[in-house]
């Protein structure tokens, strides 16, 4: 894990209306039309139903039918289909997922909901990728937000947001099996109940559990594999008046491969460790969202969510409370405005399990209280809009931070708008940030002696700070063609950089022996600027082709005083500049489905990893309304390829794999 080596759910009837003029029959179901995609109502901006055509932000939605159609089988792959969308596997069970560059192990810059569950960690400011796990036939739909959104969802959204929204439990009523395994993933089961009570009251039970094989070693040293159980359930009241409801919960329980390097002080020795981290955890989460008069209404949301982490190097165990508050009302002239107010306590304990990785304190709470205002007004009704807004912040680590924006949208005609923004975000810091002391050793050597190196937290750290400016224009240019352009500047201010060093002398009863301490600092300072086009043809009623180029220039540098050349390097070198997505779906006779994908993504030269072209293909067949059996390839070109480093050891290769999946449902 370390190395010195550096919303809210939406209204279902939005959805529903794209859906009643659709053909339901297998593998049909949920195939919008280009125009109704365009209307389907997304959350992730503002906390409220906004159709995509009235969103100014440059948001991708990956419906049901995309995850479907892809082939993927985890969350991480499925975000390969969004463009400015970085992910790049780093074994196994590991990826480094960033927006608009800074993509790292950790995606610190992101902020990454599940129906509005917040999951990022403030033990090392970011995402464990592997634990964010969902039965993938449950999601309605993952809505992908690029650029800041901090104004709504506060501290750490920097680059974009990714809010995974699962099925109202009345829209999985019935019975869902699904069974399949592979080369990599060997196997994988889920299951799923729903049923209701009248039309009101809806509920659904679920359980998946997968075991991942390791990829490709040079060493033999297969250390990554995996395997994870979760269940979970879902509950939805609808009283068809005012009100509704929603409870829902998971558990988990798994055993994650990894290679950790540890350093020991008697005797001076570092070594790697290939050993299992034990991983549990669970959540619960409650909504109610009240409908005051036409254009009015109030929601609360709280949760729970419990995490545990044991492993070779360190451990912890996390309770973390929420709750948020949102009132959305309408006020003339043609004002709709949206405030709320949010709350939440995440006591946590370190576990030490070696004496050169340590947190100090070992038990702290991380508390976080915020308000939001937003205000958006029809400046031209129908035709053009400017909301305003800022979140105000207040954390145990510097205090108060305001993130406003600003942004603008001219909708031309009913297909076609154009946008624009600017808007400032931070990432505030984490207990990695301040209060980790890691220990590394280097052997003694023809020309340098033994030494000690220690990473040290700084209690003066402050946040990294964005000032973002974007625009986009999206159109259907005809019902069966539909394109989406982008363009951003982000300027970055107080980065993380490794500080200047300190040289002293171990005391007893360390052994004698050298220490150079490296501090943290806010010392580098950067631009990025780039391009994403998305453009979706349907180009008769059997054959579609989705693609995405994506374009970034990522430039950091040492801010005045900070002589930190690695960090520039790895920041530098480890974002793709030109990635290309293209896609085809084909709909054959017989029920029949044929979705070969290319993926085309540049050299990260700071990972090791040269550019590459690979491959996915997926064969499907619904053998009845309820059968459905599917045979997908992943990174068909070579058979493996290097996407990212980051473990200790020789580089990881990512394999060819082959997987076949057999679902049934009523």
């Amino acid at each position: 894990m370390l190395s010195l080596c550096m919303v809210a759910s939406w209204t279902q009837e939005g959805w529903a209306t794209a859906l009643e003029n659709t053909q339901e029959t297998p593998g049909q179901l949920k195939r919008l039309s280009l125009e109704q995609l365009g209307n389907v109502e997304v959350t992730t901006l503002s906390k409220e139903p906004e159709q995509v055509w009235r969103t100014p932000a440059a948001i991708y939605v990956i419906t049901q039918e995309d995850i479907r159609r892809s082939g993927a089988t985890n969350v991480p792959d499925i975000l390969r289909l969004a463009p400015g969308v970085e992910v790049a596997q780093t074994d196994s069970s590991t990826w480094a997922v960033g927006i608009r560059g800074f993509g790292n192990g950790f995606s610190k810059s992101v902020l990454v909901l599940i129906d509005g569950r917040n999951v990022y960690t403030p033990l090392f400011a970011g995402v464990n990728w592997r634990l964010q796990n969902v039965l993938l036939e449950d999601i309605d739909r993952i809505e992908v937000i690029r650029g800041s959104g901090g104004t709504i969802w506060g501290t750490n959204a920097v680059n974009g947001v990714i809010n995974i929204i699962t099925n109202n439990s009345k829209e999985s009523r019935g019975a869902l099996v699904t069974l399949g395994g592979g080369n990599i993933n060997e196997g994988t089961g889920g299951f799923r109940f729903g049923a209701g009570i009248g039309n009101n009251f809806n509920y659904r039970v679920y359980g998946m559990g997968f075991g991942r094989r390791p990829e490709f070693h040079t060493d033999a040293g297969n250390f990554d594999d995996m395997q994870l159980g979760q269940s979970g359930f879902r509950m939805d009241w609808d009283n068809h008046k005012n009100d509704t409801f929603t409870i829902q919960g998971d558990l988990y329980r798994g055993k994650l491969g990894q290679r950790e390097n540890l350093a020991f002080y008697s005797p001076p020795a570092s070594i790697n460790v290939d050993a299992p981290q034990d991983v549990s955890g669970g959540n619960i989460l409650g909504r109610w969202e009240r409908k005051l008069r036409v254009g009015s209404d109030v929601q609360i949301q709280m949760y729970y969510d419990r995490t545990y982490r044991l492993g070779s190097q360190l451990g912890e165990a996390r309770n973390t409370f929420d709750i948020d508050f949102i009132h959305r009302l309408t006020l003339p002239p043609r004002q709709d405005i949206i405030w709320g107010l949010g709350a939440r306590w995440s006591p946590s304990d370190f576990i030490q399990t070696v004496a050169t990785v340590d947190f100090a304190p070992h038990h702290q709470a991380d508390n976080i209280y915020s308000a939001f205002l937003q205000n958006k007004v029809a400046i031209v009704q129908n035709r053009l809009w400017l909301t305003l807004g800022s979140k105000f912040e207040h954390n145990i680590y510097t205090g108060w931070e305001s993130q406003p924006s600003a942004r603008l949208l001219w909708s031309l005609n009913s297909h076609q708008t154009l946008w624009m923004a600017v808007a400032r975000a931070v990432r505030s810091p984490s207990r990695l940030d301040e209060d980790i002391q890691l220990t590394g050793f280097s052997p003694r050597s023809p020309t340098t002696p033994a030494f000690f190196l220690l990473l040290a937290g700084d209690r003066t750290f402050v946040s990294e700070q964005l000032v973002g400016y974007e625009a986009g224009y999206r159109t259907l240019v005809s019902p069966r063609f539909y394109f989406d352009l982008s363009g951003f500047r982000n300027d970055y201010n107080d980065l993380t950089s490794f500080g200047n060093a300190s040289f002293s002398f171990l005391t007893p009863p360390k052994p004698q022996a050298l220490l150079i301490t490296i501090p943290w600092a806010n010392g580098l300072k950067g631009t990025t600027t780039g391009v994403e086009v998305a453009p979706d043809w349907k180009i008769t009623d059997w054959w579609q082709w989705k693609g995405s180029y994506s374009y970034l220039h990522l430039k950091t540098e040492n801010r005045p005083g900070n002589t930190d050349a690695g960090t520039v390097i790895a920041d530098n070198g480890s974002s793709p500049r030109h990635q290309i997505v293209s896609q085809f779906l084909f709909n054959l006779p017989k029920q029949f489905e044929f979705d070969p994908a290319y993926r085309y993504v540049s050299a990260l030269p700071a990972q090791q990893a040269a550019a590459y072209s690979t491959m996915d293909v997926r064969f499907g067949w619904h053998a009845t309304r309820q059968l459905e059996l599917s045979l997908a390839g992943q990174n068909l070109l070579q058979p493996h390829h290097v996407e990212f480093g980051g473990d200790p050891g020789p580089i990881i290769g990512i394999k060819r794999s082959v997987y076949a999946k057999i679902t049934w449902k009523r």
